[in-house]
């Protein structure tokens, strides 16, 4: 039975003129329903992460309709939107390394504004979400202190904290060995699975795009599917 579309692009452009005129995205069109798995590859250079940005609102798009949730984001950034309904996991953690583990993980909420005292639903929210990704016993140690797959263990469940419905993901394993990358992807794959939310990744990692429900190549400009293999 098909799904409520979660996502949907229409016609995305994006170009610069400086330093000089560039057309990096040419009416890109996507439509991910809920609780699929997506992943978009490409060569560097292509556009995925500013593709990927447009998605989730963090940057303009030149012109064209995002939609999330049935809610048009009018191609500008749009914090209430994003913070509600998206949660992101990036390349670099992006990660507050004077604060906790856990103070990481609940930083959404914080924004939100949301009560995060200690006993209240959202913090032990955070401190389930940490235990799912095998960090309960890091939650009071100061971010700087994990190794990089702890870091993005961390990244992960934040991007659930405020249950959103969509989890956008670029490169959530570049930073990491082969080994580590391995546990990334499948711990990634499992808990947007087991928590019914919709996954956009941004990958080199053939590895991980098999995990997913489709693969698009962004080349020149233009998303095309291709077969999972």
């Amino acid at each position: 039975m098909k799904q409520p579309v979660i996502l949907r692009a229409q016609n995305i452009k994006k170009h610069f003129s400086s330093p000089a005129p560039v057309q990096l995205l040419h009416e890109v069109s996507l439509e991910v329903e809920q609780g699929s798995a997506v992943a978009i590859m490409g060569k560097s250079g292509e556009g995925k992460s500013t593709l990927l940005h447009i998605l989730g609102t963090l940057e303009k798009a030149t012109s064209g309709e995002v939609e999330i949730c049935g809610k048009k984001a009018h191609l500008s950034c749009n914090d209430t939107l994003r913070n509600r309904h998206i949660g992101f996991i990036f390349q670099s953690y992006n990660l507050l390394e004077e604060y906790t583990v856990l103070d990481n993980v609940l930083m959404p909420a914080r924004i939100a504004r949301r009560n995060i005292d200690k006993g209240s639903p959202i913090y032990l929210r955070g401190l389930e979400l940490l235990e799912k990704v095998g960090l309960s016993a890091r939650a009071h140690f100061l971010a700087k202190l994990l190794s990089g797959g702890e870091k993005q263990r961390t990244a992960i469940a934040r991007s659930l904290c405020n249950d959103p419905e969509l989890i956008l993901a670029d490169e959530p394993s570049g930073n990491l060995d082969n080994q580590h990358s391995q546990a990334i992807h499948q711990l990634l794959t499992q808990l947007a699975r087991q928590h019914h939310k919709t996954l956009i990744v941004v990958t080199h990692d053939r590895e991980l795009a098999s995990l997913c429900d489709q693969v698009f190549i962004l080349k020149d400009g233009k998303l095309n599917p291709i077969a999972v293999s």
